[in-house]
């Protein structure tokens, strides 16, 4: 054999992958969607678009965001923590003043961050966006002066799925447009349309950047009568026995690599057979709207899917799926907020919501919800997928390592080559705090993440290999869990490991003080949600 074959080999080899064409970005966002109420994360709800994609890609059994809608917003577009970006509580929009007056908390994205759009576009892609902004109201604040070429969708963090108005309105690029017509408009199709529009509209060859941020299934309760009804009656059963079916399903699709024990039902939740009948019946109206918001979502991705293999761009798009928190048990209550006839009506996009109960499966196996530390907070179910960049040996398998929201900058940083700035506007902006994926859709693992950290309305934790500390900030009675053995945090072990307990809580300190973390901003407007 020619001795030169092998280094010839190997030179052709790496000439073809830096010839490689930069991918395509697709990166859908559901809201307050629980760790298990897709398919593929062992719910009953039929999402076949999102369980084909998980078959061709990859599933994260252990991705993190940062519990609350507008703070992962923040992290995910700018690979920053959310205090790092101004948004460690809410934004500020409307009535609502989220400006605390520290760094950490302004309530809307600083000029000391920059964003993928604004990173993406820079090194040649179009950028798109559709759907929910949750970032800032303001003229500076918004998609189109953060980087987006175009944006149809709503500025606010919560409104009407048929009808959005008043400070919840509908916009193009900077442009109000006045309510739709009830009848014949639905937040999760009109995004859709919006974004195959402009996929079938560009003329040229150069990639694109798709942020497809569903506002479903958020609060309000709406959706559309034709699938509700695909629903109605499943839910009888009630949530003990569907919290069972959905943790067997996980355990047999073997997205743990070891059975982490089902967590005991909410302590404020009754147990099902225990409600009264006409409770029983509302209640499960209630979840069969909630999922046909959902199974709305992945009808929707059909499309967007179709619509990427019409235009010969499916293979060399990557697309990614996750939620920015985990399912929502707000206000608080058992059975739900809102009044049962609040239900589906255009004009109500307040908390009509399906509970405490509900949020209890639709994080299953885990405890606690949207705003906690907990892993029923902070788990997301994460699907990537890509043929042309994921190695064929590892489409279908799933990732059991950490990996955080603030992975996903530096992800698309080398795939597309994109420049980082040192600074914007002559404001010094901090490096990506993550770490690129793509040695999960290559190789199948990463070096170990250093310690991921968390804060969210006093609610804090910091997650190190095996080991996760959780306090309330101001206090520092760290619980502890190893996620290893008890990942459904059940057995506080802090008193048997006090040097892994005090090693967590000097990085954590160190952590805060480093991403402007703030006594200050901690402590204002907590409302429900507090880590317990």
């Amino acid at each position: 054999m020619n001795p030169l074959l092998p280094l010839l080999v190997a030179i052709a080899a790496a000439s073809t992958a830096s010839a490689a064409p930069r991918p395509n970005v697709v990166l859908i966002m559901a809201d307050d969607l629980g760790y298990s109420d897709i398919g593929c994360y062992g719910g009953e709800i039929p999402t076949p678009n999102l369980d084909a994609l998980a078959a061709g890609g990859v599933r994260f059994s252990q991705f993190y965001n940062t519990s609350r809608c507008c703070p992962t917003r923040a992290s995910l577009l700018t690979g920053l923590y959310q205090h790092q970006a101004g948004v460690g509580h809410m934004t500020t929009e409307g009535a609502n003043n989220f400006d605390y007056g520290v760094d950490g908390y302004r309530g809307q994205l600083n000029r000391c961050c920059t964003t993928l759009a604004e990173r993406l576009k820079e090194a040649g892609y179009h950028t798109y966006m559709a759907g929910k902004w949750h970032l800032g109201h303001e003229m500076d604040d918004r998609p189109l002066q953060r980087g987006f070429d175009k944006f149809y969708g709503s500025l606010s963090g919560a409104f009407s799925y048929f009808s959005p108005q008043g400070d919840r309105y509908l916009m193009r690029g900077n442009d109000a447009l006045p309510p739709p017509d009830p009848a014949d408009y639905y937040t999760t199709d009109a995004f859709t349309d919006e974004a195959i529009g402009w996929i079938e509209q560009q003329k040229d060859d150069a990639p694109f950047f798709l942020y497809l941020a569903y506002n479903a299934p958020h609060w309000p309760l709406h959706a559309k009568p034709a699938d509700i009804e695909k629903f109605v009656g499943k839910y009888r059963k009630g949530w003990d026995a569907l919290r069972q079916e959905r943790f067997d399903r996980q355990v047999e699709m073997g997205l743990f690599d070891k059975s982490p024990g089902l967590s005991p039902r909410d302590a404020e939740v009754r147990p099902w057979d225990e409600v009264p009948q006409v409770q029983q019946e509302q209640s499960d109206y209630r979840m069969a709207v909630y999922a046909a918001q959902v199974y709305s979502v992945d009808e929707n991705i059909g499309r967007l899917l179709d619509a990427l293999r019409a235009a010969g761009k499916m293979d060399d798009t990557l697309i990614v799926f996750l939620s920015d928190n985990g399912g929502c048990a707000e206000p608080g209550n058992e059975f739900g907020g809102g009044a049962f006839r609040d239900i589906n009506d255009p004009a109500k996009y307040g908390a009509v919501s399906i509970g405490r109960g509900w949020a209890n499966l639709a994080n299953t196996p885990f405890r606690e919800y949207k705003s906690h530390p907990q892993e029923g907070g902070i788990a997301t179910p994460m699907v990537a997928h890509w043929p042309a960049g994921i190695a064929h040996n590892l489409q279908g398998s799933f990732v059991r390592d950490p990996a955080h929201i603030i992975d996903v900058m530096p992800t698309l940083l080398e795939l597309s080559g994109a420049p980082y700035p040192d600074q914007v506007e002559g404001n010094l902006v901090p490096k990506p705090e993550g770490q690129s994926l793509t040695p999960f859709f290559t190789e199948g693992s990463r070096p170990q993440a250093e310690t991921l950290c968390f804060e969210h309305q006093g609610a804090c934790a910091a997650r190190s290999g095996k080991w996760k500390a959780v306090a309330r900030y101001g206090r520092f009675d760290w619980q502890l869990y190893d996620l290893e053995a008890d990942r459904i945090e059940q057995h506080d072990v802090a008193a048997q490991h006090p040097e892994i307990v005090a090693r967590l809580d000097r990085e954590w300190r160190d952590w805060a003080l480093r991403t402007k973390v703030s006594p200050l901003g901690s402590r204002k407007g907590r409302g429900y949600g507090g880590s317990k």
